[in-house]
């Protein structure tokens, strides 16, 4: 976490006022389009034969704009961002601009790259399906909770109070499981875990076709799972309640309970949970093509191959989106599942 100064603070409020971004404190970069999973919810894995990367002129062609933009940290998403043979020069190439470094895993491969992680990424969020059955069949590839749990563990040796995260996809093939997601969490030696609903309406996680019906399907919680989800989430919030209280589980209750609600938002028995969200203001997506996108799942603006990321963020129709931009009506929005919220004074 770095100390903000009284200038960045009011960079914030500008960029929220003026919708001119002044300051970007958050950059998502995926440095690989490939994925070493085969997710039964996600088709990343699906693009493998036709990789994209960025390149290390790719990431020092942004440096200006990242030093004007006072940004701070960068997430290294994917895709598996460890499949870019270039991923640990990347790294250095930041970290020498004061630049925090997260990178979202499948933590497959964790133990074999663990030494350069810990010298070069600040934490590690790596995805958690289940107990070792339930991870490993969602993630349709086999031994994947083992590689998942050794890398951990090598992790821990190198630095014993290094971060490491947990993110879970709750859906029709785990939510049952979520308390042994909860401690098996814990059993490996993760320091924190959060939750969030599955996206399976929109164009993200290189779905070049919107899933149809049957598809949804497949992850969609049906009507008659609901009652018992909502039971399960109560259950959670009462039994767990010192880890909701010590942040081991990173949302609040009522955060929780929202992911029942998106459920039942899809069979017309609530609203989409409503919600707060700023991250085209505070952040942006850089795909490994290039392209540039306010947030992973709406359209995007342009590509750092063309024109430098300041120019994209700041032309004339990135504002007018920005400004126009609606997050409780805006029909992407509404059903978004990974959404952000920074204010002005809140530290990254």
């Amino acid at each position: 976490m770095f100390q903000q100064t009284l200038s960045h603070t009011y960079k914030r409020y500008r960029t929220i006022k003026s919708h001119i971004i002044k300051v970007l404190p958050v950059v998502i970069l995926m440095p690989h389009s490939a994925c070493n999973c085969r997710c039964l919810m996600c088709d990343i894995w699906k693009g493998n034969l036709n990789v994209k990367q960025l390149t290390e002129s790719d990431i020092n062609g942004l440096l200006e704009s990242l030093k004007k933009f006072e940004t701070k940290k960068v997430l290294m998403s994917g895709g598996e961002a460890l499949l870019n043979p270039n991923f640990f020069k990347f790294c250095e190439i930041l970290k020498k601009h004061e630049i925090r470094i997260n990178l979202l895993s499948t933590g497959i491969s964790l133990k074999k790259h663990a030494p350069l992680l810990a010298k070069w990424v600040d934490e590690i969020i790596v995805s958690l399906d289940g107990d070792q059955l339930t991870h490993d069949r969602i993630r349709n590839i086999p031994g994947a909770f083992e590689k998942l749990r050794e890398g951990v563990i090598q992790m821990k040796e190198i630095n014993p109070s290094y971060k490491i995260a947990a993110r879970t996809v709750i859906h029709k093939l785990n939510y049952r499981k979520w308390p042994d997601i909860i401690e098996t969490a814990k059993i490996i030696g993760l320091n924190s875990i959060s939750f969030l609903p599955a996206d399976v309406s929109s164009h993200a996680f290189n779905r070049q076709v919107l899933w149809d019906e049957n598809r949804q399907s497949e992850i969609l919680l049906p009507p008659e799972a609901l009652p018992e989800l909502k039971d399960i989430i109560e259950q959670l919030i009462i039994g767990y309640e010192k880890e909701f209280d010590d942040h081991f589980i990173l949302e609040s209750p009522e955060k929780i309970r929202g992911i029942y609600q998106y459920y039942a938002a899809f069979y017309g028995l609530n609203q989409f949970p409503h919600k707060q969200c700023n991250a085209p203001s505070v952040s942006t997506v850089i795909e490994a093509d290039g392209a540039v996108r306010p947030c992973f799942f709406h359209n995007p603006m342009g590509n750092i191959r063309l024109n430098t990321l300041e120019e994209i963020l700041n032309s004339s129709s990135a504002i007018d989106f920005r400004k126009e931009l609606n997050v409780n009506e805006d029909p992407t929005c509404r059903k978004c599942v990974c959404y952000l919220h920074l204010r002005p004074r809140q530290t990254i």
